[in-house]
């Protein structure tokens, strides 16, 4: 796999491929993303999809390879923060580097573009191991933990107590070009 990845802004015609690219991630039967043991129903909409590709406040970024949709990530500005989410990788583009790379290029994308102080991520709290991968990029868990987003539309837990977790990264380092 050539990790030679950049991103590049969504368009309307991406809706559908990125729509398809998030419920396949998060709620498919394949990859280490998957949330199918603990949520049930679609991750993501066209309506909602839409919505982030037309909002002047969010970047949905795309990676492409040899033409096809292998991650879409969207950065949020608000209040000198980058909030980053719908944050997919193709399941069989998992383990192989390419989350960790596209993550490493929204940041400095958005600390770039946006000169955010801050990235903001949410995390369902129970996802260990996805709160793990995002700690050894240097994210920090806030300790602000909300019950999961039912009222999003963003499916139903199929397990008691899901909860949400926030986790920040400070941009310091990033922007003067630390790890």
């Amino acid at each position: 796999m050539n990790l030679d990845l950049s991103l590049k802004q969504a368009n309307i015609d991406d809706a559908e491929e990125i729509n398809s690219l998030i419920n396949l991630a998060y709620r498919g039967n394949d990859g280490w993303t998957k949330e199918t043991d603990i949520v049930e129903g679609e991750r993501s909409n066209i309506e909602d999809v839409n919505y982030l590709i037309k909002n002047q406040n969010t970047y949905l970024l795309t990676a492409k390879t040899d033409g096809d949709l292998v991650a879409c990530i969207c950065i949020e500005e608000k209040e000198n923060k980058a909030y980053i989410g719908s944050f997919a990788v193709s399941p069989d583009q998992q383990n192989i580097g390419v989350g960790k790379k596209i993550l490493e290029l929204a940041e400095k994308y958005a600390s770039k573009k946006l000169g955010v102080t801050e990235f903001v991520m949410v995390v369902i709290s129970q996802r260990k191991e996805l709160i793990e991968f995002y700690e050894r990029r240097g994210y920090k868990r806030t300790g602000k933990i909300d019950n999961y987003p039912v009222y999003l539309n963003v499916g139903v837990p199929s397990v008691k107590g899901l909860t949400i977790e926030y986790l920040a990264k400070n941009t310091y380092k990033l922007a003067r070009g630390q790890p």
